[in-house]
């Protein structure tokens, strides 16, 4: 069996709020989007669906999602 591939570096988008790691995953049934957090090291993927979705969302739809009191600062 073959060992899963690597994920394929594509850059960091950084800015003054942020820096994620962005990459494509090959390990599963088709390649997704993999989203590493430079601070915490903590990992997302999103998958073509996911990612379209995003692109036909307004402009003003993740703004409650931006919120870092909403989910960021909890306690697992």
């Amino acid at each position: 069996m073959d060992a899963p591939e690597s994920p394929t570096p594509v850059g960091v988008v950084a800015n003054e709020f942020a820096a994620v790691a962005v990459s494509i995953d090959h390990a599963g049934h088709s390649p997704r989007l993999r989203l590493e957090d430079q601070k915490t090291g903590r990992v997302g993927y999103l998958d073509a669906l996911e990612l379209e979705t995003l692109a036909w969302l307004p402009a003003n739809a993740l703004h409650t999602l931006l919120d870092p009191s909403a989910v960021r600062w909890h306690s697992p």
